[in-house]
């Protein structure tokens, strides 16, 4: 256990990269599926299932953080996640437009982790299901590797969505404020669900909310600390911590941007993997 302690956090550090190196005929073919959208923007996919089961089963905290009731969620209502979820692999992703296909596959990930994570509850963490999926997953848990969903004939894993599609065809570091983990160290899962219509205002307020949260960024002894997500995808906010901090001052509120002004680099990062459950 000692030496695989030392291993995981070079493996989450390869995170950012593995999904888009490996099997490169299954990530040709996903390619060749979706990276793809309508010209136009006329066909839109109906997310008002998703949006009743947030309001009904999210709980805003004091802290800023969004929490899930998974208890009564479990006993309430997982079964209309699973049909949303059915209804969702129906749809015929490339007849959509740019903005309603980001809003798809975020709302897809978020809804299928709220399933995966109600399968196994209760759970301390979801890196505590395991559902296989090569080595990288026995090493790091979770079940991000697992071929969980299917989406116009094609077996996805959280990964897939995550990575391969959303990362690699949107090139929009905004992925990271869209799709949510179930930790209490992820940006928020969205009191609403997200839409093509407001996806701009919706990534806005969701970054907003979560660089100007101490799970975001954090000053400590005069020091900025940043969630070790802007870490593993620092080539996604630009490369290098001066672009990554630029990205940082975009969102931040007055306070929080004139302290980030005086910084040249972040002192550490951290992460907090435990369930975004509500306190009982």
């Amino acid at each position: 256990m000692p030496a695989l302690g030392r291993l995981l956090p070079l493996a989450l550090a390869c995170l950012a990269v593995i999904p888009l190196l490996a099997r490169p005929a299954e990530a040709s073919r996903i390619e060749q599926l979706f990276a793809r959208h309508a010209p136009t923007a006329e066909v839109t996919v109906d997310h008002s299932d998703w949006d009743h089961l947030l309001k009904a089963y999210l709980r805003p905290a004091e802290d800023g953080l969004n929490r899930v009731d998974y208890k009564r969620f479990k006993a309430e209502a997982h079964g209309e996640v699973k049909a949303y979820v059915r209804r969702l692999e129906a749809v015929d992703v490339p007849r959509l437009g740019r903005a309603e296909q980001f809003a798809f596959w975020a709302n897809l990930y978020n809804a299928k982790t709220i399933d995966v994570v109600l399968d196994h509850y209760p759970v301390a963490s979801i890196r505590d299901i395991n559902l296989g999926g090569g080595l990288f997953a026995a090493l790091t848990g979770g079940p991000w590797k697992a071929k969980i969903v299917k989406v116009n004939g094609e077996p996805l894993s959280l990964d897939d969505i995550e990575h391969v599609i959303m990362r690699g065809f949107f090139k929009d570091y905004r992925v990271h404020f869209a799709v949510n983990c179930a930790s209490v160290g992820c940006p928020n899962l969205y009191i609403e669900a997200i839409t093509g219509a407001r996806l701009d205002a919706q990534l806005l307020a969701a970054g907003r909310a979560f660089v100007n949260s101490p799970r975001g960024v954090r000053l400590v002894g005069g020091k900025v600390q940043a969630s070790k997500i802007f870490s593993w995808f620092q080539v996604d906010f630009g490369g290098n911590e001066q672009r990554l901090l630029d990205h940082l001052r975009r969102y931040a509120e007055p306070e929080l941007k004139a302290q980030l002004a005086r910084a040249s680099s972040i002192h550490d990062y951290f992460y907090d993997w435990s369930l975004n459950d509500v306190a009982r």
